[in-house]
């Protein structure tokens, strides 16, 4: 069935979409080509120009302005017949006379067709002039060529990857392209990027896992067809990542750009529900303000999705990007990378030892080993800052063979000199979750040839929540060594005596925040002694953490609390330092008497 005009011409223009050419920013690669034409032709003005709807557009041009209207314009003429036109005189010409090309005073005009390989005309390769003249078979030819030029170009972008198969639209490539076309043509000019981030990382998973990778395929259809009227309003839409479209705004109100977006927004959210889409995704919008020529299309991109994960955080529908906020995540991850090269290199990691005091002798039973990180560039990170870092990345296990190796091997030294400390080392609820941890504990105390019972393992109460049956399983083991185990921090966060009838432990330290704001007398020093009070009838030795006067150290005492640690005896020291402490003698039975 042979198609009708109307076809024929609604399929050109998908395909003329479909290449998102039309109102692009300028680009260097066609600019070189028109500026070949001008030259070569001594015609003063030449264009690519792309056949619209109603216009013709000018994706490159020399001489001449943005656009000019479809009607009676020399252009239209080359997409209609997808063949060459020579026109000396645009105003003698019937077809022309009278069209905004001849009222302008241009007079001659010769176009080539931009022709794809499936047929479709996109508009033409022209050159015009305000004077009529003639134009030989040879320069035709020429013109030809150049055409052609221009179609290797467009079918080059687009075999690079410039747009995104899933979705059709224009992806990073073409991004960044157009951010750099955008910031020669308008520099220092201000925008606003737009990020459409569909999915939490997590809850995307889990509906692969549970759907399949069509699930995907289907979002990113719904999503691309939702947010491609946006492109009927100017703005190009780009795939950027798998689950995230992009778009660039001119400067406006946030307040205004906002309600602007939320139509979108809304749209993007009912296309969704009705797709038939198992799972409805949670979709989250990042604004990240930029001036051209000031910012890599990489840090925009960059600013906006932190901006989109700031809203995911606030469980907020938009975002905007914050210095403050991403100078934060900047340091998280500075530090991450900083803590895997420290595991690599000598000299960054120390430990600190800080002794506990048994409080009816007053004398040091152990000291806990602390671990310090000098980094090369930002000085002395807080463990507190790094730590939990650690915890939640891949780092948790090296970091700990790290200091338990640093401790055992400190322990075997002092032992040597007869010394007789025992130390305590903090662990992760990660660590005590890994399969082979107790076998590794008893290979690290048979490499430094150190006693078990020399060594006490810490952890904190998260440890007695996760993954129940092996935390026990593995304590149990550690405990079957010979080692002590203590839970760390006791009385914050999860705490709940119940735990304490399960787990295989041998002592409880209460965390010193209850300790250092501790008052005798206070329903706060009532807590304390009855949790001392009830670890001791369940078996357990109770530890204060955070002890820093006499007074609380009398108090615990009289409590029947069993050690004690804090700064009242020492803080945390350099192993020679605390060798020095023990030597200085009966400092901490003068505290305790």
């Amino acid at each position: 069935m042979k198609k009708t005009e109307g076809q024929i011409e609604a399929e050109r223009m998908r395909a003329l979409r479909e290449l998102n050419l039309i109102d692009t920013a300028p680009s260097e690669s066609f600019d070189r080509i028109t500026r070949m034409a001008s030259r070569l032709f001594g015609a003063p003005i030449s264009a690519v120009s792309l056949t619209d709807v109603d216009r013709q557009w000018f994706k490159s041009r020399v001489g001449c302005g943005t656009e000019i209207p479809r009607d009676k314009a020399p252009c239209a003429e080359v997409t209609r017949s997808s063949d060459f036109l020579f026109v000396r005189d645009l105003a003698a010409d019937p077809r022309f006379a009278g069209g905004i090309l001849p009222e302008s005073g241009v007079r001659f005009y010769a176009g080539a067709p931009l022709t794809t390989k499936e047929g479709y005309t996109l508009g033409s390769m022209c050159v015009l002039d305000t004077e009529p003249r003639d134009f030989s078979e040879e320069e035709a030819r020429s013109l030809v060529d150049l055409a052609a030029m221009v179609m290797a170009q467009i079918e080059l972008q687009h075999a690079l990857g410039r747009l995104e198969p899933s979705s059709g639209l224009p992806n990073r490539a073409q991004f960044s392209e157009d951010i750099e076309d955008l910031a020669r043509d308008h520099p220092g000019e201000a925008r606003t990027a737009v990020m459409f981030d569909l999915a939490d990382a997590a809850d995307l998973a889990q509906a692969m896992r549970v759907l399949g990778p069509a699930y995907l395929d289907e979002l990113t259809r719904v999503a691309s067809g939702a947010l491609r009227p946006m492109r009927d309003e100017g703005h190009d839409i780009y795939h950027v990542s798998t689950t995230q479209f992009a778009a660039i705004f001119p400067e406006e109100e946030e307040k205004r750009l906002r309600e602007r977006l939320t139509t979108h927004l809304g749209a993007l959210a009912e296309a969704a529900r009705h797709s038939g889409l198992s799972a409805t995704p949670g979709i989250a919008v990042g604004l990240a303000p930029f001036r051209l020529g000031e910012t890599s299309a990489g840090a925009v991109l960059r600013s906006a999705h932190h901006a989109a994960q700031d809203a995911r955080e606030a469980d907020a529908a938009f975002g905007l990007y914050s210095a403050t906020t991403d100078e934060a995540h900047q340091r998280r991850y500075a530090l991450l990378e900083g803590l895997r090269a420290a595991l690599r290199e000598e000299g960054q990691f120390s430990l600190v030892y800080q002794p506990r005091i048994e409080l009816a002798s007053g004398t040091c039973t152990g000291a806990e080993a602390l671990l310090r990180w000098n980094h090369p560039e930002l000085g002395a990170v807080s463990p507190g800052e790094f730590i939990p870092l650690a915890e939640q990345s891949d780092l948790a296990r090296p970091l700990t063979d790290w200091v338990l190796d640093a401790a055992l091997s400190q322990m075997r030294g002092w032992r040597h000199a007869g010394l007789a400390v025992r130390v305590s080392v903090n662990v992760s609820a990660a660590n005590l979750e890994e399969e082979d941890f107790g076998l590794r504990l008893a290979a690290a105390l048979a490499r430094h040839s150190v006693s078990p019972s020399w060594l006490e393992i810490e952890f904190t109460e998260s440890a007695l929540i996760r993954h129940r049956a092996r935390v026990i399983a593995n304590l149990a083991e550690i405990r079957a060594l010979g080692i002590a185990c203590a839970i760390d921090d006791f009385g914050t966060g999860y705490s709940s005596f119940s735990y304490l009838q399960d787990f295989p432990a041998d002592t409880i330290k209460i965390d010193q925040a209850f300790i250092r704001t501790l008052v005798p007398g206070s329903r706060g020093s009532v807590l304390v002694a009855s949790i001392v009070a009830m670890a001791r009838d369940l078996g357990y030795r109770v530890v204060a953490e955070g002890v820093e006067t006499q007074e609380v150290c009398d108090f615990l005492a009289s409590c029947d609390c069993d050690e004690a640690q804090g700064y009242l005896f020492s803080r945390p020291v350099p192993p020679q330092d605390f060798v020095r402490w023990l030597a200085a003698g009966g400092e901490a039975e003068r505290r305790i008497a």
